[in-house]
């Protein structure tokens, strides 16, 4: 350049070239100091490099695209490679008027290091300008000498022909960019970031086809730059520094990108470079916050970006500084700990028990629960509305979570405390809501939940904190069962429950108590626990709802309001009615109905595995026992549970005084056990390890019937299908040998399915009704009564495990069934004797040959007459775990809570 001058030549050295506008222009940049720093665009004095393409200047219509001249793009890249990131001196020649500066830039932090222009020109990618040469500018000179070696080996612009190259902006050259993504399947490819807009959002051009395409980092979005309606920028705080760390560490870096998605026309990809992945390293330093929607795209897996954000809001760093968390100002205790589900509140809420003893109410974090929408909500404003059975699937998420969780520990983790709500114009007032995670067994219920379809995932404004830890999963869960059609989203009839409540209907409660006398023992689930002998229970093969009190016993009444006021509550009647929900609430329980009272109450027994609730309330000195429990099985279990209460003076025996009687009958327990062996002959043996036993003595009898019936049945054959069976009645029914035994009919589904139960054998079956006719009247029970009994084995808990029970059955098939033994009733249990049982030949103890196989639980009894025995057990039990026999191969399995594994000892 002929005006420019050499006095008082400045050298900067400078931290990097930042960015290579093309091959003769570069920008640089100083040390950040508190911020983006200072940049500077040094033009190469002396030469000359092609011009890259542009575009034409928007709203200016008299404008045109220019394309790259043929080796601009081939020198920029040239000095791209050698320059982007690399330290740099540069001398200052000449300043236009216009600010524009011109000058000399050197490899390194001297003059001595690399002159660049000497390199492009070398290169055959610059031209020299000579016009108005100097003669006494030795760097002009030098460019001459170089340029002319470079003609003379015909080096790049000097070579014959090439040098074009062609730059296709994505947005104009293809229609479909998602189809064009798609067909990439996320595969990386290689690219060089040309523009940084902000610190999420990229121009890159793919390599080798050499596409212009926008990209936006998938999972993230730093701060922006806001356009203002007069056409000026103004950056959201932090925006510039986000824009910096991405520029300073990509721009015009070769990468690779991952493009994973193309909604609405916005590509979203992931950059990787060698150092680390820009996505994750702009939320760790607190320069991005993490996205829901683009999220789910994420390749490299969405946790790690949730843990780096996680990460920076715990140091509050940039956009984090005022960050305080939800769970801020619980202590750890509260935040995270291990408590015993009590109750299914809703679908999306539960009542625990901590380890102090305290309920707390917990929701599920981010979750829904089903819900009515616009008409259906103002349909049946007449009928009495009940959610859990009008509200399509929130049965069915109650009864999962239910089913899941009734009696369990689980692993709470709070993720946030939703404060309390006024009533709204459509929202009712909410109380204060601990949100949490809920666990059981590394499984998260509340994404189970989802991926049933039995609940939505709550969405949220991108600033709001407060959600779930594993809001991504539940998400991709919601993902999952709206592609599958599970539950709510499914396109089938929405499942109806018609449940009848017959609480308190006499009428109806009066029609339905014989079905129930006959049905024996019936399931239940317990819906409600009103004081501690009054529940409402949910009937599951009837379909309806029943209030049932607990026969035999008096329980303190709760307070309640009477016509006369409010009637106050009895001593201990709190907790007779907490025992009571924590035994049996929304657990699975047997009842036997035996009457009920002028209100349609029904009253009975009520079974939960294996304990009767009404013993279990007398034991526990919280009922006495009434009068009416005389004419039941239960009278002695429940006299004997009462009487070491009433001795002990415990909760309602508190103020006992025992009235002096002159003459007292007692009830004498037997000092001795009395082993009175008598010969009977296995029929069958049941899952539950209840087995049915005919005599021998009254065997002849049984033999001399059937073939008397059979012929009577022989000569007179049943019409097939004249017989109607109804449930609790007594008939024949032909076995598959083909042979007629007395029966009882014990369920009716269809007249192809009737559960029938053959009262001389105990074995049951289902069979069709043309396979039934009526009991001739000559062989009925009145002349000879059902000839199976049923019984149980004393001394022995069965295991809970069904593979392991599974074993003992299996033991015992091939041990007694079909076989003569000798059996002798020990006590009685609540629904049948339990027995000891020997072999016929051997008169080897059964029960005990189990216990020391390692195949069954000592069921350690407390009656004086019966501890020799039972020592015996224990002594073969101790023997069996030592040598880690079956049940015993990991040792004691008890040890820990034996309570809570439901084994009671």
């Amino acid at each position: 350049m002929t005006d420019c001058h050499h006095g008082n030549m400045q050298v900067e050295s400078l931290l990097s070239s930042l960015q290579v506008l093309s091959g003769c222009a570069i920008i640089v940049r100083g040390q950040p100091r508190g911020g983006p720093p200072p940049e500077r665009q040094i033009n190469l004095s002396n030469i000359r490099a092609g011009a890259m393409a542009r575009r034409a200047a928007q709203g200016q219509p008299d404008t045109k695209d220019t394309p790259d001249e043929p080796w601009a793009f081939q020198a920029r890249e040239f000095l791209r490679k050698k320059l982007i990131g690399k330290e740099v001196c540069f001398t200052v020649e000449i300043k236009t008027a216009l600010g524009r500066e011109y000058g000399m830039v050197y490899l390194g932090k001297d003059t001595t290091g690399e002159n660049i222009a000497d390199s492009l020109v070398n290169e055959g990618l610059a031209t020299v300008r000579r016009e108005g040469i100097r003669g006494n500018n030795p760097d002009q000179a030098r460019l001459c000498e170089l340029e002319d070696q470079a003609k003379a080996s015909k080096k790049g612009m000097w070579s014959e022909g090439g040098g074009t190259h062609t730059i296709r902006d994505m947005k104009y050259t293809i229609e479909n960019p998602r189809n064009f993504v798609d067909s990439l399947h996320q595969k990386p490819i290689n690219a060089i970031i040309e523009h940084v807009r902000d610190g999420s959002v990229v121009r890159a051009l793919l390599l080798p086809d050499h596409y212009l395409v926008t990209v936006m980092l998938s999972g993230v979005k730093c701060p922006t730059f806001k356009r203002e309606a007069d056409g000026t920028e103004s950056p959201e705080p932090f925006a510039a520094e986000a824009k910096f760390f991405t520029e300073s560490r990509l721009l015009q870096r070769d990468v690779q990108i991952i493009l994973e998605s193309c909604p609405n026309q916005i590509i979203l990809g992931t950059i990787l470079h060698p150092n680390g992945n820009i996505t994750e390293l702009l939320l760790k330093e607190g320069f991005a916050r993490c996205v829901d929607w683009s999220m789910a795209v994420y390749t490299q897996g969405a946790e790690k970006l949730r843990a780096a954000e996680r990460s920076a809001k715990e140091r509050k760093v940039r956009i984090w500084k005022d960050y305080v968390a939800p769970t801020a100002n619980l202590d750890q205790k509260d935040r995270q700990f291990v408590a015993k589900v009590m109750q299914v509140v809703n679908a999306d809420a539960m009542v625990v028990k901590l380890n102090s003893g305290e309920y707390k109410t917990i929701h599920l974090s981010s979750i829904r629960p089903p819900r009515i929408e616009g008409e259906e909500k103002n349909k049946d404003k007449d009928k009495r509305f009940r959610p859990l059975y009008d509200i399509p699937y929130m049965f069915e998420a109650r009864e999962f979570l239910r089913k899941k969780l009734i009696g369990k520990k689980v692993n709470v983790t709070v993720d946030y405390i939703r404060a309390a709500t006024g009533p709204g114009e459509s929202t009712p007032a909410f109380s204060e809501r601990t949100c949490a995670t809920v666990t059981i067994g590394g499984i998260n219920i509340a994404e189970a939940l989802v991926s049933k379809g039995l609940a939505t995932v709550i969405r949220y404004r991108q600033d709001d904190d407060q959600r779930s830890s594993h809001y991504d999963e539940l998400l991709a869960a919601e993902a999952r069962a709206i592609k599958n059609g599970k539950g709510l989203h499914s396109k089938k009839e929405v499942p109806i429950h018609r449940v009848a409540d017959i609480s308190g209907e006499t009428q109806k409660a009066k029609q339905f108590l014989p079905f129930l006398q006959r049905a024996g023992r019936s399931e239940a689930v317990v819906e409600y626990v009103f004081s501690g002998s009054r529940l409402k229970l949910y009937m599951p093969k009837e379909t309806c709802l029943i209030t049932f009190l607990l026969a035999g016993i008096e329980c303190p009444r709760s307070s309640r309001n009477m016509p006369g006021g409010m009637q106050v509550a009895e001593p201990f009647s709190d907790e007779a009615m907490l025992f009571t929900k924590e035994l049996v609430l929304q657990r699975e329980v047997e009842v036997e109905v035996e009457s009920m009272d002028k209100a349609g109450n029904f009253i009975g027994w009520l079974h939960i595995e294996g304990l009767n609730l009404s013993v279990a309330l007398v034991e526990n000195a919280l009922s006495k026992v009434h009068f009416t429990a005389e004419r039941s099985a239960y009278y002695k279990t429940l006299v004997s549970a009462e009487e070491g209460c009433r001795q002990r003076k415990e909760k309602v025996w508190a103020n006992y005084e025992e009235k002096p009687v002159e003459e007292v009958v007692h009830v004498t327990e037997e000092k001795e056990r009395v082993a009175n062996y008598r010969a009977v002959y296995v029929t069958e043996i049941c899952d539950t390890l209840h087995f049915y036993t005919q005599d021998v003595e009254t065997g002849g009898q049984l033999e001399s019937l059937m073939e008397t019936m059979r012929a009577e049945i022989a000569s007179q054959p049943p019409v097939e299908g004249s017989y109607a069976p109804r449930r609790g009645d007594y008939c024949i029914a032909k076995f598959a040998d083909g042979e007629w035994y007395r029966a009882r009919v014990e369920k009716v589904e269809s007249p192809a399915k009737v559960h029938v139960f053959y009262i001389d054998y105990g074995n049951r079956e289902v069979v069709p009704s043309t396979r039934l006719a009526a009991i001739p009247p000559a062989f009925s029970t009145r002349n000879l009564p059902a000839q199976a009994t049923e019984y149980a084995f004393a001394f022995i808990q069965i295991p809970q495990d069904e593979d392991a029970r599974a074993d003992v059955v299996d033991c015992i098939v091939k041990d007694i069934q079909n076989t003569q033994c000798l059996l002798n009733v020990e006590y009685q249990g609540p629904t049948c004797p339990l027995v000891t049982i020997q072999f016929g030949d051997t008169k080897d103890d059964v029960g005990l040959g189990l216990v020391k196989e390692g195949l069954v639980m000592v069921d350690v009894r407390k009656e004086k007459h019966l501890q020799k025995m039972v020592t015996e057990y224990l002594n073969s039990q101790e023997s069996a775990k030592s040598a880690r026999l079956n049940i015993w191969r990991y040792g004691d399995f008890r040890a820990d809570d034996a309570d809570e594994f439901g084994y009671r000892r």
